[in-house]
């Protein structure tokens, strides 16, 4: 069962502003990246579905962080169907995450009061999302529709609270467009975990490049 309500998943992924993307096969990998990110300010952060036995990785470092990073908030992404989410919701997953809207997740998440966040690449999709209940909408792929597509929405639809994956990357020349768009937050990906910095086991190179994101965010809200 997840430890944190829907309603505080959400609260703080606004609040931060912020929500790493990460997959490892490795558990020990996972969980100084997870600390690393811990130690950077995070709250709230994302574990992907990308591949086997990750279901595995997932539960292990969920219980690890109950003890070692009592606020994080940890969720899992790249769900598309609703008997994947079912089985990490057995897990405690605080939040669903997916590239695509399922409505028979809806159905799974609801009933157990966990958030879903959809990827929406549409208006009509994200405004589907709402009807079915999402608090927070995954605006995806970022870099494919564009600063311009958040834009567009919150124009009509102001209350739209959206996060956007891909293309997203910890400088302010790129924040800066996302935020004035309108966005509430970003997920961050592989920007935020470079590959030679995973290699090296540089974790306090992690917690600085989440300490330097949230700077940026702060100092863009502030505007």
């Amino acid at each position: 069962m997840m430890r944190f309500s829907r309603i505080k998943a959400c609260q703080v992924m606004a609040e931060t502003g912020m929500v790493p993307v990460f997959y490892h096969s490795d558990l020990e990998v996972s969980k100084q990246v997870l600390k690393a990110c811990y130690e950077g300010g995070v709250r709230a952060f994302e574990f992907t579905n990308r591949g086997d036995f990750a279901h595995e990785i997932f539960g292990e470092l969920n219980k690890w962080a109950a003890k070692e990073c009592p606020d994080m908030i940890l969720g899992i992404g790249s769900i598309v169907d609703a008997g994947t989410a079912s089985l990490f919701l057995q897990l405690g997953a605080n939040f669903v995450v997916g590239p695509l809207l399922n409505p028979d997740i809806f159905k799974v998440c609801n009933r157990r009061q966990v958030a879903y966040i959809p990827g929406c690449g549409s208006v009509s999709e994200v405004g589907y999302a709402q009807e079915l209940g999402a608090e927070v909408v995954k605006v995806f792929p970022g870099d494919v529709v564009g600063p311009a597509f958040v834009k567009g929405i919150k124009a009509p639809m102001p209350w739209s609270n959206l996060m956007v994956t891909g293309g997203v990357t910890p400088t302010e020349d790129n924040l800066s467009k996302w935020f004035a768009a309108g966005v509430t937050c970003v997920g961050m990906g592989s920007n935020l975990f470079p590959k030679d910095v995973i290699a090296a086991k540089d974790w306090g190179k992690i917690t600085q490049l989440c300490k330097d994101a949230f700077a940026i965010i702060a100092k863009l809200r502030a505007k």
